[in-house]
């Protein structure tokens, strides 16, 4: 095909592709109650790229085009990715090693009823901090801060509420979580320095919400704490783990990476290779246990359900089903931005952007549009990235303000949508 043959996209045919994502991604998800265990975000994205090829060749393109834009889209997460595989690594060894455990048992250590909410929210940023993961978080240390909150009788909803602001506050400034590294993968700046822009939007809102729930708990500072609770967990970390402050150091070596700009790749293979050595030296493992785990994780069986399932994770085999999803949704907008169409439904939303402050708007709203029609935050993140890549740099502006952007909308706003 030469140049003269392709067609113009226009906006109609440009949005076929996304509206059969929507469809057949919310068929899979609420129609046939899968989800990303078993595949029912990774084969409708790859059916949608299909669509998207088939509509390219009606537009007048060619395979190996076509196939150029899909690997280009790729070839962006593979750093990324790399990332996300050593992270998974550097989780094992960092819970076997008594790391995580520790900073849990510190947090739990300050619970009291007059700052509960504070001390929940600081937990689960801790915690986030440490695993990389806000629904991990959420879904273990919040479910017992949510049983300890309604001990107390606070209402849930405050208490699920500090819950999630600390979840994803540790998740945004985690270089260990796969949306950190997602999004200015997409966009084309670095991990740290991605990180350190979202200080600007993700620490004031911190803040503001910290001060909140220090009003609000000076309602419920009478309450009386489920210290039973508490003390069960703290007793089952202590019996299977040495918990040590000296064990919170490595904490400070992820600060310190951020603050002195060091590569995260050879910064966080350093960082599991510290843990596997930590375990030796403090957990009594073994060097055949430490490369188990660095593989397929961390398996915990202390009997106490709610710790089991925060510290059975890590390894780098619990990585790949996302790193295959990231594959999967690049494919798609590589397709999308080879063949034009991305750019036209860009172009139809841009042509509304009048200023950076307008720009940074659509941004936001085509993010949490994203969000609530195809309730993927991996998809929020990508395809709003590629499709305003090219107008921020028109703008002037460092592909760190995309970044933070996809963040402050794609995925914080996720938690929101039902």
């Amino acid at each position: 095909m030469t140049d003269d043959s392709r067609k113009t996209p226009g906006l109609g045919i440009s949005l076929v592709p996304v509206l059969f994502l929507i469809v057949v991604l919310g068929y899979s998800i609420f129609g046939l109650g899968l989800d990303l265990d078993n595949g029912g975000s990774h084969i409708p994205i790859i059916l949608a790229t299909a669509m998207a090829s088939i509509v390219a060749i009606r537009l007048g393109y060619s395979w190996n085009e076509i196939q150029a834009g899909l690997i280009k889209g790729i070839t962006l997460a593979l750093q990324a990715c790399l990332i996300l595989m050593v992270i998974g690594c550097l989780i094992g060894t960092w819970i076997h090693s008594g790391i995580v455990p520790s900073m849990i048992y510190f947090g739990l250590k300050l619970i009291s009823p007059s700052i509960f909410l504070v001390t929940a929210c600081l937990i689960c940023c801790v915690v986030s901090l440490a695993t990389g993961s806000s629904w991990s978080t959420a879904g273990t240390v919040g479910v017992a801060l949510i049983g300890i909150g309604s001990a107390m009788q606070i209402p849930l909803g405050m208490v699920g509420g500090a819950v999630i602001s600390g979840a994803y506050f540790g998740d945004k400034m985690s270089p260990l979580s796969d949306t950190t590294n997602l999004a200015p993968a997409t966009v084309g700046t670095d991990l740290f320095t991605h990180i350190r822009h979202m200080i600007y939007t993700v620490t004031p809102s911190l803040i503001i919400a910290l001060i909140i729930y220090t009003i609000l708990g000076f309602k419920y500072g009478s309450g009386s704490i489920d210290q039973q609770t508490v003390n069960t967990m703290l007793t089952t970390l202590q019996g299977n783990f040495t918990i040590s402050v000296w064990l919170l150091m490595p904490v400070v070596l992820v600060i310190f990476m951020v603050v002195y700009k060091i590569p995260a790749l050879p910064a966080l293979f350093g960082g599991a290779a510290f843990g596997g050595l930590i375990a030796i030296a403090m957990q009594g493992a073994s060097l055949s246990e430490v490369i188990q785990v660095s593989y397929l994780g961390f398996t915990a069986n202390t009997g106490v359900e709610t710790i089991d399932s925060l510290l059975s994770r890590g390894g780098l085999s619990s990585m790949l089903a996302t790193v295959s999803l990231i594959f999967a949704a690049l494919a798609f907008g590589g397709v999308m931005e080879a063949s034009g169409m991305l750019g036209t439904i860009a172009a139809s939303i841009l042509s509304l952007a009048k200023s950076t402050g307008s720009l940074i708007a659509a941004t936001v709203v085509t993010c949490i549009g994203m969000n609530i029609v195809a309730p993927d935050q991996y998809l929020s993140i990508v395809i709003p990235g590629r499709m305003y890549k090219k107008a921020y740099e028109e703008y002037n502006l460092h592909p760190k303000n995309l970044s933070r952007v996809l963040e402050d909308s794609g995925t914080l706003s996720s938690p929101l949508i039902p």
